[in-house]
């Protein structure tokens, strides 16, 4: 039976050497470098007899089935009254950002989502570049991709600053989940199209839709044990795709820039009933992996939803943003906290810039190391908060 596959090659260089531990004339480090430079995607329908040829091709660095990939949903929305005096979001105050002399200034973001609202007051003078992977056409008809847009880089609303880093002057809008939803194989051309474009930063509130794969198979008339059994080796394989992909684009700066992956934990937790591993692509080598906190007077503490096991926190709990029609609007969810994360990283990146010191390794350990737990409540777990609330440089 034909299938639909994502494909990445590199035919610049045999990428086998790569991944297989196979000799190389080569250093690790420059068959990367030249993988990641020839890099192309392939979306084809591929009998799955055919699947062990296909990856024994030298030039071949990955191959998965094209599954389905679902919004992180935010846990809770509620509107935002017309605000009486200047403000200040308090995830921007919690990160540090509004106490920060750094702003993103000549620091590009990629927000790979719903799509923007790119009429929104928030942002007024900010290049959107827009590109749409769904085929529905630009536009944010959900307000999910507004909303992360406006916590990264918007400007004040209405006396409200609700932005991490309002001094970013492009932004790369990935449009990668509409009305039906999206898929693995957009999320990665969407991913070469954000390198291609000059990302320091790509933002993903996203995850892979297990259910709806399953589903998917059932109603192609699979029995429910193959359906479930063939959805879990495309998971795999999907989680196995994305770390390949992350390799690629960490490799890529030697030729295009520094870009840092940011990711979503996931909303699937119920404290204190039970908690959640963090789900793909954030679980995936390579990702920063983003859980979400709530404040509760002059302590944070993990949001009853947030999945365990991140790499860092940020402020996910009744987070003010950019309504898509205009306004604000308070969400929560772990999509809400990964825009601040990227925001911070857009500000170590512009100081790490400023010094000469941009790299991948210096970017990431920066971000990492800023993690703090001092004004988290007593009696919280590690393992559920990383190395805790990223805070930005001062």
């Amino acid at each position: 039976m034909n299938e639909e596959h994502i494909i990445l090659r590199a035919p610049s260089v045999s990428t086998r050497d790569i991944f297989s531990g196979r000799p190389s004339t080569r250093t690790p480090f420059e068959t990367l470098e030249s993988a990641a430079a020839g890099l192309t995607v392939e979306v084809q329908n591929i009998d799955r007899r055919d699947l062990v040829d296909l990856t024994r091709s030298p030039d071949v660095v990955a191959v998965a089935a094209n599954i389905p990939m679902k919004l992180i949903k935010p846990f809770e929305v509620q509107e935002v009254l017309q605000p009486t005096a200047t403000s200040v979001a308090w995830g921007v105050q919690a990160v540090g950002a509004d106490t920060s002399p750094f702003t993103g200034n000549g620091i590009v973001v990629a927000v790979l989502d719903t799509g923007i609202d790119a009429t929104h007051p928030a942002f007024a003078g900010v290049t959107l570049v827009q590109q749409d992977f769904t085929g529905e056409g630009d536009g944010d008809q959900d307000g999910h991709g507004t909303h992360c847009a406006g916590t990264i880089f918007g400007r004040a609303v209405n006396g409200t600053r609700i932005g991490v880093a309002p001094g970013v002057q492009k932004a790369l809008i990935g449009k990668v989940i509409g009305n039906e939803g999206g898929s693995s194989a957009g999320i990665i051309n969407a991913m070469q199209w954000a390198l291609q474009n000059g990302a320091n930063v790509m933002s993903m509130s996203l995850g892979i839709d297990f259910p709806g794969l399953v589903g998917q198979l059932i109603d192609q008339g699979m029995p429910a044990e193959l359906a479930t059994s063939q959805a879990l080796e495309g998971y795999r394989a999907n989680v196995q795709l994305f770390e390949k992909m992350a390799q690629l684009v960490r490799a890529s700066s030697g030729f295009f820039q520094t870009t840092l992956l940011v990711a979503a934990a996931g909303n699937e937790s119920q404290r204190p009933r039970f908690e959640i591993a963090v789900s793909p692509p954030a679980v995936s080598d390579g990702f920063i992996s983003v859980a979400a906190l709530g404040q509760n007077g002059s302590t944070f503490s993990v949001a009853p939803f947030s999945n365990t096991g991140a790499i860092v926190s940020g402020p996910g709990v009744a987070v003010t943003s950019a309504k898509a029609g205009g306004g604000l609007v308070n969400m929560s969810g772990t999509s809400m906290a990964t825009p601040h994360v990227a925001g911070v990283a857009a500000l170590w990146a512009e100081q790490l810039k400023t010094n000469g010191m941009l790299t991948p390794n210096s970017l990431t350990a920066r971000l990492v190391a800023s993690g703090v737990t001092t004004n988290l409540a007593v009696g919280f777990d590690p393992f559920d908060i990383g190395t805790g609330m990223v805070r930005a440089p001062q």
